[in-house]
């Protein structure tokens, strides 16, 4: 054989050895997330989740229901009202809305829908400081709730 054809046969053997080597450990390989923890691909036939039964709070005229939830700090609450008139949650106390520690919402804190939901709307709110806070209809003030963020 000649040293040209020596060196390409070389070559090949080398670029399919790359190729079927990088092919077989790229199948099983777990993906880092920017936590440093190990993550898996997502499955094909996993379905999107709804929000879980326990982080959503339904509000009806009689008030909010669970009027306690107690979750974990990151977790986030969907406010939904199931009722016929509009309901505005948001951080007690009323009318300042500023027991919640985050501010820059619309009035104080940044727990606080902003306007009044209508009837099947959902307002949903991400809970990072660990406490017990208080909140309350804005519309009607009457009604309150508190959520235990641990």
């Amino acid at each position: 054989m000649k040293k040209s054809a020596v060196t390409i046969f070389v070559l090949f053997f080398i670029i399919a050895a790359m190729l079927i080597s990088g092919c077989s450990s790229y199948g099983g390989q777990q993906t880092a997330s920017p936590s440093g923890q190990q993550a898996q691909p997502p499955s094909p036939s996993a379905a999107p989740s709804a929000p879980s039964a326990a982080k959503t709070i339904e509000i009806t005229a009689s008030g909010f229901s669970p009027s306690t939830l107690t979750i974990k700090a990151g977790d986030t609450v969907a406010f939904v009202n199931k009722d016929t008139t509009q309901h505005w949650p948001a951080s007690a106390m009323h009318p300042i809305h500023t027991v919640y520690p985050e501010t820059g919402g619309c009035i104080g804190s940044k727990f606080d829908a902003c306007k009044g939901l209508a009837a099947g709307e959902t307002f949903e709110f991400t809970f990072t400081h660990v406490g017990s806070w208080k909140y309350h209809d804005h519309l009607n003030p009457s009604l309150w709730g508190t959520i235990v963020v641990q």
